[in-house]
């Protein structure tokens, strides 16, 4: 494993826990001495997201982590945490009998997990996937948050 800092292709495992579907393991560069965790799961089935516009895509893992990163960004939200809202959603879609699973569906399976998180960040995240069009949305659902 290649350390995300230097580079560096020497790494020891410090730390290894498996979650769920999913093994995570803490490690540390052998050159610069940091530290950094890798999650590692089985591919998965193919799953498709069906759009709101009927479009389907493949499931990217990858756009579903950097949707959430940026509604955490400058949150006291660690890496880790992050990433266990991802496996959550996740293993939550995986749970469904079909294959092919609605975005909007995706979509409020991580409002639920950032509002249980962070209130800044399920409002950041649902600002865009609801598309607030003006500040009255955002006040209606800040409002909501605080019944």
């Amino acid at each position: 494993m290649k350390c995300i800092y230097c580079g560096n292709r020497e790494t020891r495992v410090a730390d290894k826990r498996d979650i769920k579907d999913s093994t995570r393991r803490r490690r540390e560069c052998t050159k610069c001495r940091k530290r950094f965790t890798t999650y590692e799961a089985p591919e998965s089935v193919n799953i498709t997201i069906v759009k709101k516009d009927s479009r389907r895509e493949p499931y990217q893992r990858e756009k579903l982590t950097k949707g959430i990163r940026i509604a955490c960004q400058k949150r006291p939200i660690s890496a880790d945490r992050i990433e266990k809202i991802v496996a959550d959603v996740e293993n939550s879609i995986k749970e469904r009998k079909s294959n092919e699973i609605p975005s909007q569906m995706v979509g409020e399976l991580v409002m639920k997990k950032l509002k249980s998180t962070d209130k800044v960040a399920y409002i950041r995240f649902a600002s865009v996937y609801r598309s607030f069009e003006d500040i009255n949305e955002f006040e209606k659902e800040v409002r909501a948050l605080k019944k």
